[in-house]
């Protein structure tokens, strides 16, 4: 059991994010959550933020097939 609370602790959300928003902004996001039954904005928030970072580092990520392109080839040597 003690294996569970300490994974419980390490994945404990301690920091802190605000976002500023315009009046169209909130608007907008108050439409969408009304319309999507969103009840939890920053539940929202957080998954839509992480699944954006999520595959961007996917999509970069290298790959052990891919060569070596032209225009992103260091030239200054």
């Amino acid at each position: 059991m003690k294996h569970s609370s300490y994974k419980k602790e390490k994945l404990k959300r301690t920091n802190k994010l605000s976002v500023m928003l315009n009046y169209r902004e909130m608007k907008a996001l108050g439409i969408y959550c009304e319309r999507y039954r969103i009840k939890n904005k920053s539940e929202f928030f957080r998954e839509t933020i992480m699944k954006a970072i999520i595959k961007r580092f996917e999509d970069e990520h290298p790959s052990l097939w891919e060569e070596p392109s032209l225009f992103n080839q260091d030239t200054s040597k």
